[in-house]
């Protein structure tokens, strides 16, 4: 009986093989971590999950789909992102200096300005951000600001080398990113949000986006024009509080595309090596209209110096 020769797309590639081996020795050696307390966190049994997304409306270019079955070992997970609070203990603890501290300025949204700031040092092509001295995480919007009130909110103004130095510190990681979008379906299998397809069931905000036309008008119809604290919105299956909306939430992975198609789906943990890491989540600047990536399997990215008024982190650890 003769063989039928394959069509060159069935041939298997050196290069994905390869990758797929490389992929399989990083997830084996990958960093684990249980020396932290589990206090405020909750145990995950991890397992097989359908992660990504093949939905038409995302984002192909972020590397959304395909929908691909992967497996995670059981870890604990922050019930809410790092708060201002704790941050503050941990600069307190180790004098830490940020680093948006170190350039001496970060980005502010405009909108999150006093009037007489909102014109100031432009970033160009995203006019709706501006470059503000002074920026950091205890004054998120520049000197005039400050968190004093803020204890229960997300601190942000943090960049992912600052969120690793913290997690380091509490005897934490970050979340790979499969871990995260595991955490942040809370039981639910392929659904666009933590709770379900629809974003806003019965009329009901379950989460801090932009609501309006962006972003030049913010109806705050979810109760928030920027940052939320922790505990505005209920949490998803798992407990799991602000996992989708107010603040993006650094993982640990460096980001590509395209890598995770022929990456090993036993506790992945990214390529190698990039230029950006992965963030999960969205933020209370997106919408629809632009940065319709509030859904759980979306995915963004920036470089690990940057820091922004609506990036924060949550914390994982090991069983």
């Amino acid at each position: 009986m003769n063989a039928t020769t394959p069509s060159p797309c069935c041939v298997p590639s050196k290069a994905r093989a390869e990758q797929l081996t490389l992929s399989k020795e990083r997830s084996n050696s990958r960093q684990r971590v249980a020396s932290g307390s589990t206090e405020g966190m909750v145990s995950l049994d991890g397992g097989k999950f359908r992660m990504g997304t093949d939905y038409p409306h995302g984002f192909p270019a972020d590397g959304e789909g395909p929908v691909r079955e992967v497996r995670i070992d059981p870890f604990y997970i922050d019930i809410f992102p790092v708060t201002n609070a704790e941050f503050a203990r941990f600069i307190e603890t180790t004098g830490y200096h940020t680093e948006a501290e170190h350039f001496g300025w970060s980005f502010v949204f405009t909108g999150d300005l006093p009037e007489e700031f909102r014109e100031v040092n432009p970033v160009a092509g995203l006019e709706w951000w501006r470059r503000i001295d002074g920026a950091d995480w205890a004054h998120p919007e520049g000197t005039q600001s400050s968190i004093k009130g803020r204890d229960d909110y997300p601190v942000v103004q943090v960049s992912w080398n600052d969120a690793a130095a913290y997690a380091t510190w509490s005897g934490k990681r970050l979340p790979t990113e499969a871990e995260w979008e595991y955490a942040a379906r809370g039981g639910l299998d392929q659904k666009l949000y933590p709770w379900g397809d629809e974003l806003t069931p019965e009329g009901r905000h379950l989460c801090n986006i932009w609501q309006g036309i962006f972003p030049t008008e913010n109806t705050a119809e979810d109760g928030y024009a920027s940052v939320s604290p922790v505990r505005a919105f209920p949490p998803n299956g798992f407990g799991l509080y602000s996992i989708t909306g107010n603040t993006w939430e650094w993982c640990a992975d460096w980001f590509h595309p395209t890598y995770h198609v022929d990456a090993t789906p036993l506790n992945p943990v990214g390529p190698p090596d990039g230029t950006a890491r992965v963030l999960k989540g969205g933020s209370y600047l997106c919408h629809k209209s632009y940065c319709n990536r509030y859904r759980v399997a979306a995915r963004s990215s920036n470089t690990p110096d940057s820091a922004t008024t609506n990036i924060g982190f949550r914390c994982v650890r090991d069983l």
